[in-house]
């Protein structure tokens, strides 16, 4: 549910739309198409269900608590002012006990299933509330940097859980995903400068400036683009599927190109929402194949 849509009024939904859904959902699919990647059986119904339950637990547990620790910021933000914890609709107690006890659970879930799968689960969820929320965010841009190790660790968890080891590929993938962050994150930050300066958080617009952070962008367009190429032909992925991989890769670079070059609103809202498809589609195309 967007900030931006009138406020949910049943318990269940407030706390729902606290977990950022798509934003939850997209990282879910990342984890997804990471045990797929490992070539394991597609309809092993336990195995999936258990990953699908216990990563998004997780992912929505630290997001519950990004959005507890964040209440004070969120309600001096135009686009977050809406989120019931910034409006006090839901209690910050309540906030932090959902968010702890579904996080136990997830991460809990995972250890049972695979020690590893489950560190690596935890080290995600810790990058993400810990150091990136309540150690960086307030104090430097480079936040995003560790909040991108958070968003990387998914996929890798996916992989792991099939494969009962970390591998390059996975590492690649995970950093094909760290890489790509920026491209959303930063065209984000350019579009609300104000809100973020209200709220007193450094961004890489307000540190380094637009050129810099476009230039930021683009760069780190090109190595995403080229780390999930890369993942691809490691994985075996079929030449049609890799080749639309680079289609998808090249409509990314063209507007991080053109973001660096002629900036506009459009141009950088388009860059922001394309971020989005590009990564869904990328796991679409590891998930068919290998179905």
């Amino acid at each position: 549910m967007s900030t931006r849509d009138s406020v949910p009024t049943s318990k269940f939904a407030m706390f729902w739309s606290l977990t950022k859904p798509s934003q939850s959902g997209l990282l879910l699919a990342t984890g997804l198409a990471g045990y797929m990647s490992a070539r394991c059986p597609v309809f092993n119904i336990s195995t999936i269900l258990g990953l699908s339950i216990s990563l998004f637990l997780a992912i929505a547990g630290s997001t519950l608590l990004n959005m507890w620790w964040d209440r004070d910021i969120d309600a001096r933000m135009g686009r977050t002012q809406k989120r019931v914890t910034a409006k006090g609709l839901v209690s910050d107690k309540e906030v932090l006990v959902v968010g702890v006890c579904i996080s136990i659970i997830g991460i809990g879930w995972a250890l049972a299933m695979d020690w590893l799968y489950g560190v690596v689960v935890f080290a995600g969820w810790f990058f993400d509330v810990v150091v990136y929320s309540m150690w960086l965010k307030r104090r430097t841009c480079w936040s995003i940097v560790w909040g991108g190790i958070s968003g990387a660790m998914p996929i890798l968890a996916g992989r792991v859980l099939g494969l009962e080891s970390i591998d390059w590929i996975g590492l690649m993938l995970a950093f094909g995903i760290l890489l790509w962050i920026p491209t959303h994150t930063l065209t984000f930050s350019m579009k609300f400068q104000k809100d973020y300066a209200d709220a007193g958080i450094p961004t890489f617009p307000s540190t380094y400036g637009l050129a810099a952070t476009r230039f930021t962008i683009a760069f780190s367009s090109v190595l995403a683009a080229a780390a999930m190429v890369v993942a691809g032909v490691g994985i075996g992925m079929d030449w049609g599927f890799l080749r639309l991989l680079g289609v998808l890769s090249m409509g990314m670079l063209t507007l991080a190109v053109a973001i660096t070059f002629k900036p506009t609103e459009r141009v950088n809202f388009g860059l922001f929402k394309y971020a989005s498809v590009y990564m869904l589609a990328a796991m679409i195309l590891v998930v068919l194949e290998v179905i």
